[in-house]
């Protein structure tokens, strides 16, 4: 029954090319596939803390903003690195400037 079945051999590799890697299995790809991911990541990391430092800097009196927890108040008194920040008639409380995660647009507090 042998003369149905061909006998197979095993072929020398091509002459030129490493046995088994080729350039995509090395570790060199690896590690440009890692900065790059990594470049891409702390690149947008960075880019959100520049935009949160130029929000903090460019707080006023009368602004209205919302706190990391939730809290949201119109600027009454800005100091160096705290904040007064009215959240009712006569209720104020204060809060770190970085505690501020947004500003809202004039007006928001009037219509809520």
């Amino acid at each position: 029954m042998d003369f149905l079945i061909s006998n197979a051999y095993a072929q020398a590799p091509a002459a030129g090319s490493p046995e088994g890697i080729g350039l995509l299995g090395s570790p060199f790809v690896f590690i440009i596939i890692m900065v790059v991911m990594m470049f891409f990541m702390f690149r947008s990391q960075s880019k959100r803390q520049k935009e949160l430092k130029a929000m903090i800097a460019a707080l006023a009196k009368g602004d209205e903003v919302v706190s990391n927890g939730g809290i949201a108040g119109r600027i009454d008194d800005i100091g160096e690195s705290f904040l007064t920040l009215e959240i009712a008639p006569d209720v104020k409380i204060k809060l770190q400037k970085t505690a501020i995660s947004m500003v809202l647009p004039k007006g928001t507090l009037k219509s809520a």
